[in-house]
This record gives C-alpha cells, sequence and structure tokens, in this order.
C-alpha cells in the first residue's frame, strides 16, 4: 500500500479528494524530503561515529581539508561534495547526494547534537519547507 492510499485508508477518504490536506494532517514528508530526512540522519550518524565505516569514510568535513582550514566555511560544519563528471549516476551517489542534503539544512539544525533532538528539528524543518 502506498503513501497516499494509506492516507486516505486513515481519513476514509474518497480517491478524487486530494491527498495533500491529508498528508499535512498527519505530518507525513512527501518522497523528495523523505530522501532528504533519511541522508541527513546517515550524514548525524556519520559525524558522530555511529555509522558503518564504510559510509563513514565517505563523508568529510570542509574543515578537515587543509587548503580550507582557514576559510570560514570551515567553521560552519559543511561537508565537502565530491566532483562529479557525469549528472546522472554520480549525483546520487551516497558521499555526493549525503553533502548536498546536509550543506543545505540550517547550521541550527546541523549543530543539533543529539539524534532524537536532531531527527524532530531536522522532520520540522522539512515539512515546513514541503507544505509552506
Amino acid at each position: 500500500m502506498g503513501r497516499t492510499a494509506a492516507a486516505r485508508l486513515v481519513f476514509s477518504a474518497r480517491k478524487s479528494e486530494h491527498v495533500t490536506p491529508l498528508l499535512r494532517e498527519l505530518h507525513w514528508l512527501r518522497v523528495p524530503e523523505r530522501i532528504q530526512f533519511r541522508l541527513c540522519v546517515l550524514v548525524h550518524h556519520c559525524l558522530n561515529g555511529t555509522a558503518p565505516s564504510y559510509l563513514d569514510e565517505t563523508v568529510q568535513k570542509s574543515a578537515d581539508v587543509g587548503a580550507r582550514q582557514r576559510l570560514r566555511s570551515a567553521a560552519t560544519s559543511t561537508l565537502v561534495v565530491p566532483p562529479t563528471r557525469r549528472a546522472t549516476l554520480r549525483d546520487r551517489a551516497f558521499p555526493v547526494a549525503a553533502a548536498r542534503a546536509w550543506n543545505a539544512l540550517p547550521l541550527s539544525v546541523r549543530a543539533v547534537p543529539s539524534l532524537l533532538l536532531f531527527r524532530r528539528e531536522l522532520k520540522t524543518t522539512l515539512f515546513r519547507a514541503s507544505y509552506d
């Protein structure tokens, strides 16, 4: 059962009714925001040392790069976005997509140390961006 079908089932709505108000009422994120949510949670795990090593090795802070240590961006907890040659496949790779999703977050969300609070702030931020 898909997300829209589940929302209609919860509210006993007809197929002809718009599903966006139902999703908003349930506080469910849209698919692109759900993807961004999962990527950012994985990055949070990587930065706090709770992710598997194969993922942890792919994420690099801007402050850890020697040439960028004296720049203002080194203090903002941004990640290095690896360069890509092709826009189709490489942009979807975890290091690229995760770094872009993380860097798009406000600093106030990125700075939350607790995973529980981070997830709450992240969902609120993505929900507001999605439906407002």
